[in-house]
């Protein structure tokens, strides 16, 4: 089975754009404008900014279906221009990048017209509702000549990757079991009310696909190896809110639990929940190997706590303060003691990607490592089913 890439499975050649970077802006058009539409639009405004190396973007189209909504947008982040209709934007010659930040259930459609127009495409995670969709994407990225790149923003994150870096190293030994957790408290008010992520044919699932997305793709990233059996529970604990016509159902999960086994015998433990009162954005992650450990908190991502053993008179956690030059991507920011924040990781992403479009380097995540993440997801929804039986992968 392939290893979670850091790289694609194959090398392509270096894949400029039409008329090339060399001989103008590379033409960005991002899909929505709405959180995450804002989140990556900041990301191309920057990345020019702070990572001077790659090659320059023009922040061409922002695209929505409000008219006047996506061009207030628009002015408030810098676009040239606007349009309303997706369509457009991917089979202009105006536009080499296409960035899918829309509700998951257009991200197959979207991905699918700009791949098959040789587009360079980022999109935002998950990779799409399905893994047939899944599928589907990796297949049409294999035959275009476009780059294809998910976006995990927190493979980004300064003290994540150098975790990953330490458990390469063998700084904490072999990896035995780990404790995944991503809680947030937006929807614990019950009176909260509906919107595209509640319901189904939209969103594909709840809190499973929305954080724990993130959460299983940090397992496989950090470990270098797949999830391959679950056991999981899913859980809707409002199952009506008011919506624009009156009160209306919640068809997706509010919390998630779930035991994840890899190939290696490594055990993980997942809890996702958008129910948890008082949790803001806390991805907690706890890496326990045979000579030590690991933990990050994502509600303070610049220090990550590495524990060692040994010596019984230093054994112990040590905080590190992920902020020095030498630390993954803290080179392109600030003196070293100045952290960085939640929309910086979007800019490095960006950076990643064009040098990827460019050189021809590997991308990460691929839609591989995306098609990996959605049969994890779809096995622990089968699982709760079956009553927690567990369940293979197929990865």
């Amino acid at each position: 089975m392939p290893e979670p890439t850091v790289a694609p499975t194959t090398e392509p050649a270096p894949a400029a754009a039409p008329g090339g970077p060399a001989s103008r802006p590379l033409g960005v058009a991002v899909i929505g404008y709405s959180f995450m539409g804002r989140a990556h639009s900041n990301a191309w405004r920057n990345v020019a900014a702070f990572y001077p190396d790659v090659a320059p973007v023009r922040m061409q189209t922002l695209v929505g279906r409000d008219g006047d909504r996506v061009q207030q947008a628009a002015d408030e982040l810098g676009w040239a221009a606007t349009a309303t209709d997706w369509r457009e934007a991917v089979t202009s010659e105006d536009i080499d990048i296409v960035d899918v930040c829309t509700p998951g259930h257009l991200h197959a459609e979207v991905a699918l017209a700009a791949l098959a127009a040789g587009k360079h495409v980022l999109v935002e995670k998950p990779l799409a509702n399905s893994v047939a969709e899944c599928e589907a994407l990796v297949a049409a990225a294999a035959d275009s000549p476009g780059r294809a790149m998910l976006g995990f923003n927190y493979r980004r994150v300064p003290a994540l990757a150098l975790a990953r870096d330490l458990v390469r190293e063998g700084r904490i030994g072999t990896v035995q079991q780990v404790r995944l957790s991503y809680l947030q408290d937006w929807l614990s008010d019950p009176q909260a009310p509906m919107t595209w992520r509640l319901r189904k044919e939209t969103a594909g699932s709840g809190v499973l696909g929305d954080l724990g997305s993130h959460a299983v793709d940090q397992l496989h990233f950090l470990l270098g190896e797949h999830v391959t059996e679950v056991s999981g529970a899913l859980k809707t604990f409002v199952a009506e809110r008011p919506g624009p016509d009156g009160t209306e159902a919640v068809t997706v999960d509010d919390a998630a639990w779930a035991t994840l086994h890899t190939a290696s015998g490594v055990v993980a433990s997942l809890e996702v929940s958008r129910v948890a009162t008082g949790r803001k954005n806390a991805l907690q992650i706890e890496l326990y190997g045979t000579t030590g450990s690991l933990r990050f908190d994502l509600e303070s991502l610049n220090k990550l706590v590495l524990t060692q053993t040994g010596d019984a008179r230093t054994d112990g956690a040590s905080t590190i303060l992920v902020t020095e030059p030498e630390h993954p991507y803290l080179d392109a920011w600030w003196p070293a003691g100045h952290v960085l924040g939640w929309d910086h990781m979007f800019t490095s992403q960006a950076a990643d990607f064009l040098r990827a479009i460019a050189t021809g380097e590997a991308v990460h995540a691929s839609f591989e490592d995306g098609l990996a993440v959605q049969r994890v997801l779809e096995a622990i929804e089968t699982s709760h089913g079956r009553g927690g039986t567990f369940t293979d992968t197929g990865n």
